[in-house]
């Protein structure tokens, strides 16, 4: 009995992945009408069978492209190297590889389409981190593949996209702030660079505003500069004259920014003021103190942006969304009860 025939059969023998063979054979875009004809003429020489279904194989493998700005990244830290890399673990446990790609400055302004975009290298992507809304209009117009937005999401109709708790982490945090006798509350974020900062900020104003206490402009503190992002440097961190006795900061690396400006200006945390963090990333923190955090469940959101990816390269029944992925405030032992 002669051996069944498989796609992967049939690209080995014209050098293409087994998922250029599918789209080829199943008549989808993204392969070229000389390499279609091919395709299907040695399929038929080989006496190709689909299977009975009529669908391919579900344990297809993909390429799945990741797309980072390189403004989220420094020498020493990023926590999008670490969500790329639970995505890469996730994406190879449904057998799939990852493609990374990062978007330096000049690229993102020019609307340089990325390289991993063009020709047949990627079957879906995934882009992790806010970028240059004319850049992602750009990308969305020229994409011939389906794509997710990862930590991030637009005011496209359509936009699909996982993210996290942002504003009722930060809601949750400032609560907390609150419940341990805080009322001199600043944020710590510049407004409007990114999704996660502006809504943290939302849920910043919701618990004061809900508790009766005065929302303060000279309480919002700015962390980075607002065109290209980069972070402000600890002694370059300004602090209103009257002094808060909390710090919400949009994320953990920020909050760590903010112990040492603090202990810079001889004020120690949590004795003399208190800190709260964001995204609970584990980096290499040069301070004493374990700052208490939201921890927003980094594995679980790659899992789903994988599993969503796969259903719209797979062509199964899938509605597009925004997706937010349960977190937890985790204590340490950066706040002090002044109750």
């Amino acid at each position: 009995m002669s051996k069944k025939v498989k796609l992967s059969d049939i690209g080995d023998k014209l050098g293409v992945s087994a998922v250029t063979v599918s789209k080829a054979l199943s008549g989808q875009e993204g392969v070229s009408d000389e390499m279609r004809a091919k395709i299907k003429a040695l399929a038929e020489e080989m006496d190709y069978r689909p299977p009975k279904s009529g669908k391919a194989p579900r344990n297809k493998s993909y390429n799945i492209g990741i797309i980072i700005s390189d403004k989220y990244f420094d020498q020493t830290q990023s926590f999008y190297w670490q969500m790329y890399q639970e995505v890469a673990t996730r994406a190879i446990s449904r057998e799939c590889f990852t493609l990374l790609e990062i978007v330096n400055h000049d690229d993102e302004e020019k609307l340089v389409t990325p390289k991993l975009c063009e020709g047949n290298k990627a079957d879906g992507i995934i882009i992790i981190g806010s970028m240059n809304k004319d850049y992602l209009d750009n990308l969305d117009k020229s994409l011939n593949v389906p794509y997710i937005y990862l930590d991030f999401y637009d005011d496209k109709e359509y936009c699909d996209a996982i993210v996290s708790q942002n504003f009722l982490g930060m809601y949750s945090l400032v609560n907390h702030l609150i419940d341990m006798g805080h009322k001199k509350i600043a944020y710590v974020g510049t407004l409007m660079c990114t999704n996660s900062i502006t809504d943290r900020y939302f849920g910043y104003c919701k618990a004061l505003l809900e508790h009766g206490i005065t929302y303060r402009p000279e309480y919002i503190i700015d962390d980075r500069t607002f065109t290209a992002g980069d972070r402000l440097n600890y002694k370059d961190i300004s602090f209103p004259e009257d002094m808060p006795t909390a710090f919400a900061c949009n994320c953990d690396v920020t909050a760590t920014e903010i112990v040492k400006a603090l202990n810079y200006r001889k004020l120690n945390v949590p004795q003399d003021c208190s800190v709260v963090g964001f995204d609970n990333y584990n980096f290499n923190n040069p301070t004493n103190v374990e700052i208490t955090t939201f921890d927003v469940n980094m594995r679980d959101m790659a899992k789903k942006v994988i599993s969503n990816l796969i259903k719209k390269m797979s062509h199964d029944p899938y509605k597009n969304g925004i997706i937010e992925i349960p977190g937890k405030i985790v204590f340490k032992d950066s706040v002090r009860n002044i109750k």
